[in-house]
């Protein structure tokens, strides 16, 4: 607990990562809340207001090219695009640390599989091995989430592989060898919360992947379908030479979110790093003094 609030009050400290968290909390609390107090519909045909209808006091962000409103498929799209972020991050710390945690404790056969299978994933282009998969399976919700984030493992357990490596040749972990403690319980009460630490900043950056990853496949028409809304298919609409350079209401805002949701989700994970292993601290990042 003292570490905890050791590490809290570090990145408190940092006022890049905290108004990144607060940008971030206000991103989820308008994506969750504003469409229901609002009554935004975002699947809604407006004829009275037309198809591409610019910003006016009923249609903020104006109209898109079958006539519902932009500023509501733009929250909504929100949702889901930090649906699959959140979720698809989940799901690779779920699969990368276990992995990881078994290849640097054990080694052996089980380091040599596990590392060869990571070497193999990462020998493709992410964004190419992706698309393949998500064509082959179908671009839902679902899919992309699990597709993203069963390949986005590598990472993670790469990083959770180096740190278990230097830990087992610990003192502390030695001593509890010599008592007899089993490896599993070694392994998930010792080494663990020594190893996962890093991880935590990794995930940050792990989101911010992933939601750019569900953004170019929506933008190349193999994501997420319309007309469900997601960041990446309101930005398809930049792919028309008219829209990109009559109509920027349509895909400048949902490309500024993608933009700044990503720089935020880094701000936070180099927050983070620097709290939970003060060794990273430099000079050029602002302290308590």
């Amino acid at each position: 607990m003292r570490e905890f609030k050791r590490a809290l009050g570090r990145l408190c400290r940092d006022r890049r990562s905290v108004a990144a968290l607060c940008i971030l909390g206000a991103e989820v609390l308008c994506v969750l809340l504003l469409p229901p107090l609002l009554g935004l519909e975002p699947n809604l045909t407006d004829r009275a207001a037309g198809f591409w209808a610019p910003p006016s006091a009923e249609h903020w962000l104006g109209t898109d090219d079958v006539g519902r409103d932009v500023f509501a498929r733009l929250l909504c799209g929100g949702r889901v695009s930090l649906l699959v972020g959140f979720s698809a991050a989940a799901i690779s710390m779920a699969v990368g640390v276990p992995l990881g945690l078994l290849a640097g404790y054990r080694r052996g056969k089980c380091e040599f599989w596990i590392m060869r299978c990571a070497d193999v994933f990462q020998s493709f282009p992410s964004i190419v091995l992706i698309l393949c998969l998500v064509t082959l399976v179908g671009p839902s919700v679902c899919n992309i989430i699990l597709v993203i984030g069963l390949l986005g493992w590598t990472s993670i357990a790469r990083l959770v592989y180096g740190n278990a490596l230097a830990i087992r040749e610990k003192e502390y972990i030695i001593a509890v060898q010599a008592l007899g403690a089993r490896s599993r319980t070694i392994m998930f009460r010792n080494v663990l919360p020594n190893a996962v630490a890093p991880v935590w900043a990794a995930l940050a950056q792990r989101v911010g992947r992933a939601i750019l990853s569900e953004s170019s496949l929506s933008f190349l028409g193999v994501g997420i379908c319309p007309p469900q809304a997601s960041w990446g298919n309101l930005m398809q609409h930049a792919s028309n030479l008219a829209v990109l350079t009559g109509r920027p209401w349509v895909w400048l805002p949902p490309g500024l979110f993608i933009v700044l949701t990503v720089i935020c989700l880094q701000l936070v994970g180099d927050g983070l790093r620097d709290a939970l292993d003060p060794k990273f601290i430099t000079t050029n990042r602002p302290c308590a003094d």
